[in-house]
């Protein structure tokens, strides 16, 4: 079944707060090992979704297998700019479904009039940053011993996109 890349609405919520609990219990990805209270999640993303903020979904015909988002700043000074999270459900890593999802978000910040795109990959995630470096994304730096996690540091590689 072909997997389809669309906006989130507030009825995917569920679903994806789903995806990201499997990948953040995965303990290997997110700043998290499993996912925000569902009333904590359904204000998040429905929050983006009443700003018109970027959040697009990839579905599997009806479960949520991905979620890419990007979160402006909001002090005056950077508002130009945001942070971009995002999560493919392990069953489809390596298909292609995940630049097809970030190419669709970066889509939608380029209409919101977002200049820059941040975020932060932990090292060891050579193929999130090998993503990130296809669409056009740069390292600008790293963050020393940024998780810690079972008492094993990792460092975070800073990337940024000027849109």
């Amino acid at each position: 079944m072909p997997i389809d890349i669309r906006p989130g609405g507030i009825a995917d919520i569920p679903g994806t707060r789903a995806c990201l609990d499997v990948v953040a219990r995965e303990r290997r990805y997110l700043a998290m090992v499993e996912a925000p209270a569902p009333e904590s999640s359904l204000a998040w993303w429905s929050g983006m979704i009443e700003r018109g903020w970027p959040f697009e979904i990839a579905v599997d015909g009806t479960r949520v297998v991905g979620w890419c988002d990007i979160t402006p700043q909001q002090h005056p000074v950077h508002r130009h700019a945001g942070v971009l999270g995002m999560g493919l459900h392990p069953d489809i890593r390596g298909q292609g479904v995940g630049k097809r999802l970030l190419s669709a978000t970066l889509d939608d910040a380029r209409r919101l009039g977002l200049e820059r795109i941040e975020l932060s990959v932990y090292q060891s995630n050579q193929r999130a940053r090998r993503l990130y470096e296809s669409v056009g994304f740069v390292v600008e730096g790293v963050r020393r011993r940024h998780r810690k996690l079972d008492g094993v540091y990792e460092d975070s590689t800073l990337m940024a996109l000027l849109l």
